[in-house]
């Protein structure tokens, strides 16, 4: 889930009228022909089909539909996972010991320490000793720690991945995050505030770069020349999965998807216990900006979402205080060990700048929320509805109007809130809750925007990329 610098967009020029899904693209027949002649060209083009299809993976699924992702979306069943999945992630026989796979280890990033800085900001590694970490990374609450993180990395891994079979021209948003949504509720088997989805799924399309996602009656659908981010997350006992990539399925987005994805890998590379925050963001820009894209016949420049940043997560707190920027800046904050980090990029064939605009669908109750008297009996009772089902995760009006409300675990059949925007209004107003609508890139339409991100944990060891698949 992005992390937006929003007060700078109240300074930005006024922006044409720009709606947050294009219209539908035509699409383009091809003539078969006719007659004895059209029949031996259908015949020749089955056969140039043919030899053109996908790879099968092991037991019979195809790689994902979206462009530049590796493995095959059935890569769960070597755990002992059904396809389609259906069995709880921590109830497979796997690992039923509690024990779930580790993600990508790395070595920490370096950092550059003036020389007058004094040794109080000497890199972490040369102060602590070998053994000290190790008896760290080690420790029982550590462990615990770890494992709950891992089952739920391991969740987003089987989620997206067999998303990634079904995510394709002709869906329907709404209906692909209705079916990620349910399938990441069944894997963590949803229990309240213990386990369940990190965040509404985010499916943000060409200018829009973040926090859309359809509320109820959108018939958004996706078509063959669009590029969508999809974002969502998992979480267990508060410690949440940040991940998303980019689906497209023209080719002539490759050096955009490209571009991005190698900026979020610089950004994963240069992280590590005492290193700075704008050095991360100088590397990331000078690899992301390195690229070009041409489409129809123009080139050009990606560039970053400079208001748009990677954050640290806490528990419970997808966004927790730190921002990981993407261009340089002057943030002299570093990262310290045990912190979480979504490592997340965007890039853009636009202005790479971005703006709230279009129908709110993502709110979140602000984490430190003073206590405040609220006289409207409705705010009041949906107040205490958002407390017992998200608490301060972030969630979105279809989840509101699901017949459990969000949470079949906490309300069975009866959590629908019906009649709730007069109340929600008021939440926000009194500052209890926030509202963070589409991000969209003030070019407007005809722009496109990528987006990579991983969820990483500083060690003290080492730093493990949690949410790292085979897709990316």
């Amino acid at each position: 889930m992005a992390s937006f610098a929003g007060k700078e967009a109240e300074d930005a020029l006024k922006l044409k009228s720009v709606s947050v899904v294009d219209e539908d693209d035509d699409e383009e027949e091809e003539d078969e022909g006719g007659g004895a002649e059209g029949a031996e060209g259908t015949k020749k083009k089955k056969k140039k089909k043919k030899s053109k299809k996908k790879k099968k993976g092991p037991s019979g699924t195809t790689p994902p539909h979206g462009r530049m992702l590796g493995g095959f979306t059935d890569y769960y069943t070597k755990y002992g996972q059904t396809e389609p999945p259906s069995i709880a992630v921590h109830e497979l026989s796997n690992f039923k010991s509690g024990q779930f796979p580790q993600g990508q280890i790395m070595p920490h990033g370096t950092t550059r320490v003036p020389d007058a800085a004094g040794p109080e900001l000497t890199h972490y590694l040369t102060r602590v000793s070998e053994a000290e970490r190790r008896e760290l990374d080690t420790s029982p609450d550590r462990e615990a720690l770890y494992q709950n993180a891992r089952r739920a990395a391991e969740c987003h891994r089987q989620v997206r991945a067999h998303a990634q079979s079904y995510i394709k021209p002709g869906i329907k948003l709404i209906d692909m995050c209705d079916r990620l949504e349910n399938m990441n509720r069944t894997l963590l088997k949803e229990a309240g505030l213990e386990a369940g989805p990190g965040f509404p799924t985010g499916c943000s399309i060409n200018h829009v770069a973040a926090h859309y996602t359809p509320n109820c009656g959108d018939d958004t659908v996706l078509h063959e020349d669009d590029v969508m981010k999809v974002d969502f997350g998992s979480q267990v006992d508060g410690r949440i999965i940040d991940c998303a990539w980019t689906v497209a399925f023209n080719p002539r987005y490759d050096p955009l998807l490209q571009a991005v994805k190698e900026a979020t890998e610089c950004g994963i590379k240069c992280a590590g216990i005492d290193v700075q925050m704008s050095e991360i963001g100088e590397q990331i820009q000078e690899v992301m900006e390195s690229h070009e894209v041409e489409i129809d016949g123009k080139v050009y420049p990606v560039k970053c979402c400079r208001n748009l940043n990677g954050h640290s997560i806490g528990r419970y707190e997808i966004h927790a205080g730190k921002s990981v920027p993407i261009v340089k800046n002057n943030d002299s904050s570093r990262m310290v060990e045990g912190e979480f980090y979504a490592i997340e990029t965007f890039g853009s064939t636009g202005d790479g700048y971005v703006v709230e605009q279009g129908e709110c669908s993502h709110y979140m109750k602000d984490f430190n929320c003073p206590h405040v008297p609220l006289t409207m009996g409705k705010a009041k009772k949906l107040l205490g509805h958002i407390n017992k089902t998200y608490s301060t995760l972030a969630f979105c009006r279809r989840w509101l109007e699901r017949d459990d409300g969000g949470s079949y675990a906490v309300h069975k059949f009866g959590g629908k809130q019906e009649h709730y925007m007069g109340a929600m209004k008021v939440l926000c107003d009194q500052g209890i809750v926030n509202e963070y609508p589409p991000l969209v890139d003030t070019f407007g339409r005809g722009c496109y925007t990528a987006q990579y991100e991983h969820t990483l944990i500083l060690r003290p060891t080492c730093k493990e990329i949690l949410s790292r698949g085979d897709d990316f």
